[in-house]
């Protein structure tokens, strides 16, 4: 476990609890590969985000997780990820919600994604969007906030849009696979715990294996046990905007 060392001395000089949030990307695709994953959120007793593509999840996969919500309901988040997952953009930077895409395009998309997870997931469903690639437009953002989604999550280095009624709260440390170096990992996690910002990580199941599990698993028994560090949700985190203010 040297690798999480840096992690742990900032949390052990903390003077302000350090949040931590984990989200799930493409939940949909390769979902044998998801559920090993919940397990060990559930063994750690950590929440778990998942962001979950309308047009590729299906009834058994919906089935499984609704058995799941309704047993930790408050550990196990879902809300949209894009709508089918599929680049427009014919050149440059994948993108499903591009500038290349009309705002009705837009629009339909994200009404069809939410009606489509709302009909499978219910109310557990957050007002809550991931684009897929991390990527939309400030449009898509103002589409976001008129159908009353509330979150929008992407990746940290992107340019806030500050709409206003969209809190953006971003990812910031890519879980990759593997690691292409796990002591790198470590110290990127160190590094935005000093940030102020809620420390978002981001994960794909189907890239997730046993020896990222164990990595994983050494992670979130540290963050799970740690005085200083807070595992939350990300709908506790977009209802508590304490955080907000220790932002650098």
């Amino acid at each position: 476990m040297g690798w999480l060392e840096p992690l742990r001395q900032v949390l052990g000089s903390a003077t302000a609890p350090v949040d931590f949030f984990f989200r799930v990307d493409d939940v949909g695709w390769q979902d044998d590969h998801l559920f090993p994953l919940l397990e060990l959120f559930e063994r750690h007793a950590v929440p778990v985000d998942l962001a979950v593509i309308p047009q590729a999840i299906t009834p058994s996969t919906a089935a499984e997780l609704r058995t799941r919500l309704g047993r930790t309901p408050d550990r196990i988040g879902v809300h949209v990820h894009g709508f089918a997952h599929v680049n427009h953009e014919p050149d440059g930077r994948k993108s499903e919600f591009g500038p290349r895409r009309e705002p009705a395009a837009q629009r339909r998309d994200l009404e069809a994604g939410r009606h489509r997870l709302a009909s499978l997931l219910g109310d557990a469903v957050a007002p809550f969007f991931t684009p897929p690639w991390n990527r939309c437009t400030e449009s898509t953002a103002r589409l976001l906030a008129e159908l009353g989604f509330r979150v929008l999550s992407r990746d940290a280095r992107a340019q806030p849009f500050g709409i206003p009624g969209c809190l953006e709260l971003p990812i910031r440390v890519d879980w990759l696979r593997p690691p292409a170096d796990i002591v790198a990992t470590g110290e990127r996690l160190a590094a935005e715990g000093r940030s102020g910002w809620p420390v978002g990580v981001m994960l794909h199941p189907a890239r997730i294996e046993a020896e990222d599990r164990r990595w994983l698993d050494e992670l979130l028994a540290l963050v799970a046990a740690h005085v200083a560090a807070r595992c939350r949700s990300m709908r506790a985190l977009a209802s508590d905007r304490s955080w907000a203010g220790r932002t650098q």
